[in-house]
């Protein structure tokens, strides 16, 4: 479509404070799913010596920070959030000797590496547990949330998990479809877990838990890693009594256990022993998080540097939550963004990112995969690396990789999809998988655990043998080799920004002042630091866009654009579809 408006100069602005900057405020970082980077070996899964093979290329992208999800010891229920040895690599990756020649291999090259820590819970195969439900009165006993639960009520029928006649202590689910609670026939009661029913909640209320942590944290940080990722670090603390939740809720429970009573006070006690006597970079993924929140995490004065918040990534939820598609719009994505920009402005840092392991491919997501696929994933690009914050660039972000196309459940090997999708069905009375086939496709996990995409050989330069899930097929025209050969592709726009960011103290630390926030096409707004300004513009739309920007410099320089040909500010902007130009003055 056409949309051709010119608007008044309606503004936000965020004034970030005077700053001393650490380093990882400055830094890049790059997330290595090591299931799909790179396998060494052939037999389909990425391994660390595969990493290890692909660290020139990291350090031609020019990233500063490699953030690696967890290679530890685990039976892989969740892809490695299910660990059951923290001082253990577990053998499908390799071994620590492997693991210590990639992190000196990083240090090397003048790169760092943040380790993903999921501390919330543990495997089911950890030894805390098997000991905590094999003797109540040892040691572990208490290291895990156990409850007999209640007695069921035998005029309601009930699928919930447990022996005749009982019930699960509360009505909390887990974020994997489900009650949130798992009957044990060793230990005969309930264990708590958010999560899958293999990985049990740990007891941080009881202070041993608290010490193993900090013990094994303490461990990685004197092997000379960087930092650490903190999963679902905010779902820590549950209440006394572990009330009901709201049964309409998204997330029945949430309200109790998402920032629970006692999640900073465990943060601040984790930064006193541990985090404070290193120079260690954190960040902490904190789902519905609010920025007030936020601030009182990653403040001055807050136990964390950085925190993941997910409102953008929400926007097109629809009415019954994720797993429902909705519609969002630009003003939305926009008052989402500068909230965050504004609020963290004088206290707190952001975490920047539009995809991860758990978010779909953005440009399949709220670009334009097919016709303006290079456009679409430049721009997404730009507006990463020109807010204020960290960005974390995951792995083929860089290249514009696409969602894939999955004609089966049986195809799907995200165990939160599975589940969920099952329940769905069955709720829905859905017999044919293609009548929500839409649905998985838009939001599975597996849209972002594809194969990292090296060339157009059969398995895209990733294996030699049967990879753990299928490439997707439009390698052959979207990979690294063909990308670093073409001056003008999406990986070469992605390495000139970041050269761009660490060139531009503004990009990192200016101001932040939005324009327009009603505007249904555009997003633009200024960057700020002592006498240097930056304008970013970007067109959220597949047509062409007129805007004319009051106070713009007709002697401005374009630092970056990713149309070859543009024009000065001065004067109406005539903007192409999903057009992104970064001037400086």
């Amino acid at each position: 479509m056409t949309d051709e408006r010119t608007v008044s100069d309606d503004t936000t602005l965020a004034v970030a404070p005077d700053v001393n900057a650490a380093w990882w405020q400055d830094a890049v970082v790059y997330q290595v799913y090591p299931w799909s980077f790179n396998d060494s070996d052939g037999d389909g899964i990425g391994d660390l010596a595969g990493i290890i093979e692909r660290l020139d290329y990291l350090e031609w992208l020019g990233v500063d920070v490699v953030w690696l999800n967890p290679v530890y010891e685990s039976p892989q229920v969740d892809n490695g959030y299910d660990i059951s040895n923290y001082r253990a690599i577990h053998d499908q990756f390799g071994t620590m000797t492997e693991w210590e020649r990639l992190l000196d291999g990083l240090h090397d090259r003048d790169m760092r590496l943040v380790m993903d820590l999921a501390v919330n819970h543990t495997s089911d195969e950890h030894v805390w547990f098997q000991e905590s439900r094999r003797d109540p009165e040892s040691r572990f006993g208490d290291y895990y949330i156990w409850r007999l639960g209640r007695e069921a009520d035998p005029s309601v029928h009930d699928s919930t998990p447990g022996p005749p006649g009982r019930a699960p202590p509360n009505n909390w689910e887990s974020h994997f479809g489900g009650s949130a609670w798992a009957w044990d026939d060793c230990r005969e009661a309930y264990y708590l877990h958010l999560y899958h029913d293999r990985q049990p909640d740990l007891n941080w209320a009881n202070p041993a838990v608290r010490e193993e942590i900090y013990e094994l944290m303490e461990w990685w940080l004197e092997k000379g890693i960087d930092g650490f990722r903190l999963d679902v670090i905010n779902l820590i603390s549950k209440p006394e009594g572990l009330p009901d939740g709201n049964p309409d809720g998204d997330w029945v429970g949430s309200e109790h256990f998402v920032d629970g009573p006692q999640a900073t006070a465990y943060l601040d006690e984790l930064h006193e022993r541990v985090l404070s006597r290193y120079d260690a970079m954190t960040v902490g993924e904190l789902p519905d998080v609010s920025i007030q929140g936020a601030r009182e995490y990653t403040g001055p004065d807050g136990p964390l540097d950085m925190a993941f918040s997910f409102d953008h990534v929400q926007l097109d939820f629809g009415d019954s939550g994720r797993w429902a598609i909705g519609d969002w719009s630009l003003p939305e994505l926009k008052a989402v963004l500068s909230g965050w920009q504004t609020g963290l402005a004088d206290g707190g840092w952001s975490a920047l990112f539009f995809e991860n392991h758990d978010q779909p491919r953005i440009v399949s997501r709220f670009g334009d995969d097919e016709r303006f696929r290079h456009a679409s994933a430049t721009l997404f690009a730009t507006l990463l690396l020109t807010l204020r914050g960290t960005p974390f660039v995951y792995q083929g972000q860089e290249l514009g990789m696409t969602n894939p196309s999955f004609e089966s459940l049986d195809a799907l090997r995200d165990v939160d999809t599975i589940r969920n999708v099952r329940m769905l069905m069955e709720e829905r009375g859905i017999t044919d998988y293609d009548e929500i086939r839409e649905l998985v496709e838009h939001r599975t996990r597996d849209n972002a655990r594809t194969p990292m995409q090296w060339d157009a050989t059969d398995r895209a330069g990733f294996t030699s043998g049967e990879p753990w899930m299928p490439v997707n097929p439009n390698h052959r025209e979207i990979n690294v080799a063909d990308a670093q050969a073409r001056p003008g592709s999406v990986l070469q726009f992605y390495r000139r920004l970041i050269d761009l960011r660490a060139e531009t103290p503004t990009l990192v630390h200016g101001d932040y002042e939005l324009l327009f926030p009603n505007h249904e096409s555009v997003y633009a707004y200024r960057r700020r630091l002592d006498d240097e300004t930056i304008l970013v513009v970007l067109n959220f739309d597949d047509g062409y866009t007129s805007i004319d920007v009051p106070g713009a410099d007709p002697d401005a320089t374009l630092l970056l654009g990713n149309y070859d040909d543009t024009t000065t500010p001065a004067g109406p902007l005539d903007l192409r579809p999903f057009e992104a130009r970064i001037y400086e003055r």
